[in-house]
């Protein structure tokens, strides 16, 4: 993968100072760092995002993450590692990162509702779109993750 820029993540560029105090704003949200790596985690994995992969994957396995929590990521559905809140806030992640395959279905969004206050589903939908445009940046640009160590 040949990356398509180089210089784009400048944190003097308005929009990328706009994004990182969104990022700021939804870390101090009072949002379980866990439950926003996985949410992020999954959109990236739909997004076919291998820089913000890492990136999370990495971030959550020092906030002490279950490294099988983030294996099974993928099979949330069938795996019985996330609760009830968890899956909520999955089943939501993936309704809007698919948003012109699900329209944001009622019952996606009822499960939701039902775990989470107003300010938190309000936040946590900051979040997901958050990581959407972070994955369009990473993969519109080709950014390659930190691998090196991990090549063949």
């Amino acid at each position: 993968m040949i990356p398509r820029m180089t210089d784009y993540f400048k944190p003097t560029h308005p929009g990328v100072k706009a994004m990182f105090a969104l990022e700021v704003a939804i870390r101090d949200s009072g949002l379980d760092a866990k439950l926003l790596h996985l949410v992020k985690l999954r959109a990236s994995q739909i997004n076919g995002c291998p820089f913000c992969l890492h990136l999370h994957a990495t971030e959550a396995l020092k906030d002490g993450e279950d490294p099988m929590r983030l294996h099974l990521l993928s099979a949330w559905r069938e795996a019985p590692l996330y609760s009830a809140r968890e899956r909520a806030a999955l089943a939501w992640t993936e309704s809007l990162t698919n948003l012109a395959q699900t329209g944001a279905p009622d019952e996606d969004y009822a499960l939701v509702e039902a775990a989470f206050t107003e300010d938190e589903r309000l936040n946590l939908t900051l979040a997901i779109g958050s990581i959407n445009v972070w994955n369009r940046i990473q993969v519109g640009f080709r950014a390659a993750p930190g691998l090196a160590k991990h090549a063949a």
